[in-house]
């Protein structure tokens, strides 16, 4: 009998990403909408990624006796001192489409030089295991914020951040090869080390 891993998330993108990067472990991954908890919501109301990560697991747990792994991802503009960070979702109002934050991000930025449009990526991802230990683990990314969308691929801000060591944005990317260098898959390395470890 594999140990199950529940996601906090109902993002088809995210749950894709963390099971690929994790499949080769003796886990079996399902989403909370695979259990039956398509409504299951959080208020994020954390300072912090850490906060609102760890909320959303400790939220989830209460539903279900088995690992539960959330995370919280932010972006941080240098030039915006640091926004929109744990507001990256919701940077242009609630219930708001990915492209309504870009245009506010690319609006915000419009009369700063490439040079100083950088910013970084973090995610953050709680895991709490069966016996209630928790581990956290996290990831980095860092780029510049492009004057325009550039590629068709991924989601939220990727198709404006460019990834410093590549000089593409993630949206120029394939799936998997966003997920060799991304944040997110930084952050589940870590965290698949850990797993090891237990």
């Amino acid at each position: 009998m594999k140990r199950k891993i529940v996601l906090s998330s109902g993002n088809k993108h995210k749950i894709n990403e963390i099971k690929d990067i994790l499949k080769n472990m003796p886990f079996e991954v399902v989403s909370k909408d695979d259990l039956g908890y398509e409504n299951f919501d959080v208020v994020e109301d954390g300072k912090t990624l850490e906060e609102n990560a760890f909320k959303k697991a400790q939220e989830l747990r209460k539903l279900v006796n088995e690992i539960v792994i959330a995370d919280d991802t932010g972006l941080f503009v240098d030039a915006l001192n640091g926004e929109p960070g744990v507001y990256s979702a919701r940077y242009a109002g609630e219930n708001v489409s990915y492209s309504d934050n870009n245009k506010l991000l690319l609006k915000n930025l419009q009369n700063v030089a490439m040079e100083n449009r950088t910013a970084y990526f973090k995610t953050v991802i709680a895991v709490i295991l069966e016996n209630g230990e928790k581990i956290i683990a996290e990831g980095k990314c860092s780029g510049k914020i492009a004057f325009e969308s550039k590629g068709e691929n991924g989601f939220g801000y990727d198709p404006l951040f460019i990834v410093d060591e590549i000089n593409k944005t993630f949206a120029e990317l394939s799936e998997s090869d966003k997920n060799k260098i991304s944040h997110r898959a930084k952050a589940l390395l870590s965290l698949k080390k850990k797993l090891e470890d237990i």
